[in-house]
């Protein structure tokens, strides 16, 4: 598991410029809620200019959610800091499924907390580009696949937590079926403009979610792209 000690040399350079940009980030985070010091250390460690397109590197530490391509976007930090937050709020999982991998941002974070990640990606630029960012960043307990996140990745099922970072209408079943009944899924739900961060926990009788506020997040699809 990388905690960001030993980036490339080239990484390196690049975060200790944006110090100060990511301390005054983590101030806001704060501010607005976020309080488990474990991500906060993580995220203000983590050089977020380097999942962005270089034109856009003055805006990475914006509480902002910002265009990577393919219609598709890096998530507001204060979003990705709740739902890392309520992942590991009860216990940290050992193993991660998330649904998206979009930048890789998302999954560099977790990567920090837990021992395994595996994230699935639709679209093969972003996840092409995802992995040389971890490679880039001494991450080496993130697995990869090209395929349709809304199938999950059965073979290493069952997972200690399920992290979605697009959203849908519902949540497929496919998904709870590889969680385990002690884990914890997160996922923003809803259609747009009318969507919510949701968490689910199992009580003995079925799927039971709890609302952790309203988001914006982009749609949900299936298929490969």
């Amino acid at each position: 598991m990388s905690l960001f000690s030993r980036p490339t040399p080239e990484a390196r350079g690049l975060g200790m410029t944006s110090q100060r940009a990511r301390d005054r980030l983590i101030d806001r985070l704060k501010s607005n809620g976020i309080a488990d010091r474990r991500v906060l250390d993580v995220m203000r460690r983590l050089p977020r200019h380097l999942f962005i397109e270089e034109a856009l590197a003055s805006r990475a530490y914006e509480d902002t959610a910002l265009p990577i391509g393919q219609a598709q976007t890096i998530s507001q930090p204060w979003v990705v800091a709740r739902m890392t937050e309520a992942l590991i709020e009860h216990k940290l999982p050992a193993k991660v499924l998330e649904v998206g991998t979009g930048s890789g941002y998302q999954a560099a974070v977790l990567a920090a907390l837990v021992a395994n990640v595996y994230t699935v990606e639709r679209i093969e630029e972003l996840l092409r580009n995802a992995r040389r960012r971890f490679r880039k960043l001494g991450i080496e307990n993130v697995r990869s696949r090209h395929d349709d996140g809304k199938l999950g990745w059965p073979e290493h099922a069952p997972f200690d937590a399920i992290m979605l970072t697009a959203a849908g209408e519902a949540i497929d079943p496919i998904l709870f079926d590889q969680l385990a009944l002690d884990g914890i899924l997160v996922a923003p739900v809803g259609v747009p403009g009318a969507q919510r961060l949701l968490s689910y926990r199992y009580d003995g009788k079925g799927w039971v979610s709890q609302s952790l506020g309203d988001v914006s997040f982009v749609p949900l699809l299936g298929g490969l792209g």
